[in-house]
């Protein structure tokens, strides 16, 4: 909005897990840009020359956009971890009111050729981690201001298609938005909103270039901050009127009267990300 001076999310504290790059990056920054505070949970101490970015420079990132940042390095599926982490964000910042379930493992392998050492990784990020990163930070959401749980997971499309394309990874992912719509009804009364939001096309992200089809595949993506731009405005909303909802990231932003959508990546042929049927 031209002439706009509060920023959206000033005051307020977000724990994310991930972060270091990619999408919850883009959602890290964006929300520094409108004055949130912003503690990040990840593995990433040392930087990996296969994915670039660390924990690091993503607080960096955060602090050069305008907000302050904490890194915390640490594994999302730990209990000590997330207690460390929980508990150092509320003595830095006072609170916490925003939580993003970022981190996601993916392998959409056969189930015959998937390794069990790859389900277990995807169920303990996806569901283990989501479960303990949110469960620990709730006693502080219930005091926060507009208190909003965010996953990054889709809709729960159950046509056979889906359920029958990667059905481990279908699982941790459609677990964690399970999840996040119990919390939005187990805790409506306390006014602490869960959502979901997902990515309508393939995003430019590391995953992509290396999992799903290379520099082909990016040329079909957008850009992350498509995703970060509608995580902002749902964190924004007020949160007993924003909840238990299951968003793709080009709603929000038409409903928030963002139809123009080029400067996120116009592609010679845009493909639409799993879970999301074609028009």
């Amino acid at each position: 909005m031209i002439g706009r001076v509060t920023k959206r999310l000033a005051g307020r504290t977000l724990l994310m897990s991930g972060g270091s790059r990619g999408i919850g990056l883009a959602i890290a920054v964006a929300a520094a840009r409108e004055g949130a505070n912003v503690a990040l949970l990840a593995k990433t101490d040392v930087a990996d020359p296969r994915l670039p970015g660390t924990i690091h420079t993503a607080a960096a990132e955060i602090e050069e956009a305008g907000g302050r940042a904490l890194p915390v390095v640490g594994d999302v599926r730990d209990e000590e971890s997330v207690e460390h982490a929980v508990a150092a964000t509320v003595e830095r910042f006072g609170g916490i009111d925003i939580v993003v379930n970022n981190a996601s493992a993916i392998a959409l392998a056969p189930t015959e050729e998937l390794p069990i050492k790859r389900f277990d990784l995807m169920t303990q990020i996806q569901l283990r981690g989501t479960y303990l990163l949110t469960s620990k930070s709730l006693p502080h959401l219930r005091k926060g201001t507009n208190p909003h749980i965010l996953s990054l997971s889709p809709p729960l499309n159950l046509s056979p298609r889906w359920l029958g394309a990667h059905p481990a990874y279908t699982l941790a992912k459609y677990g964690m938005t399970m999840l996040t719509l119990g919390w939005a009804a187990e805790y409506a009364e306390a006014g602490v909103a869960g959502n979901c939001l997902w990515p309508e096309t393939l995003i430019a992200t590391a995953a992509v270039q290396n999992l799903l089809g290379g520099d082909e595949a990016v040329a079909r993506a957008r850009t992350p901050e498509i995703v970060a731009d509608a995580a902002v405005e749902i964190l924004a909303r007020p949160s007993r009127e924003c909840s238990g909802q299951t968003f793709l990231d080009v709603d929000v932003l038409r409903e928030a009267g963002i139809t123009d959508l080029s400067k996120y990546g116009t592609g010679t042929e845009l493909e639409w990300d799993v879970f999301v049927d074609r028009p």
